[in-house]
């Protein structure tokens, strides 16, 4: 059950891409993507599904999100440079947290941090939120908490060789 929410949240990240920006239909799908992702885990520890399996699904899914979100939404935001900037160096961080992960542990390692859970649902928000509060802040404060998350992400895989992380 809990993989077929995930998938739920798949299907509806491509459907984004058929909708208008900041339209019903849009903000229709996003809140059930973001619903979905706060909800299959859950569903999975409470029914006793956990597996590799749906950890790797949910990290494409929301990788899916992310990708289709950041196709939409960029040609509208008045994204400035230093914010380009910010987010690339968390970008590259993130690249080497997943390389070194590989290399460390011989794996691939997702980490469900409380950090990068609180970024996740800052930045799930940012987009519900573009109308009332100046990109300048909420860029700031979501890019700062993410730095911060990739950063210990980063501690994490290195340091602690548990296979939950």
């Amino acid at each position: 059950m809990a993989n077929v929410i995930t998938g739920l949240r798949i299907i509806c990240s491509f459907a984004l891409l058929l909708c208008p920006v900041f339209s019903i239909s849009f903000y229709t799908l996003y809140i059930l993507s973001g619903f979905s992702d706060m909800i299959d885990g859950t569903v999975a520890r409470k029914t006793g599904t956990v597996s590799e399996f749906g950890s790797k699904l949910d990290t494409v899914a929301d990788f899916i999100l992310v990708v289709v979100c950041t196709i939409k939404l960029l040609p509208i935001l008045a994204i400035e440079s230093w914010m380009y900037i910010w987010i690339g160096i968390i970008t590259v961080i993130k690249i080497i947290n997943i390389i070194s992960g590989f290399g460390v542990q011989k794996r691939f390692v997702t980490v469900h941090s409380i950090m990068n859970k609180i970024t996740g649902g800052l930045l799930f928000i940012l987009p519900l939120t573009v109308s009332i509060i100046d990109l300048h802040y909420s860029v700031a404060i979501v890019c700062a908490i993410a730095t911060f998350a990739a950063i210990q992400e980063g501690y994490n895989i290195r340091h602690l060789k548990t296979k939950n992380l």
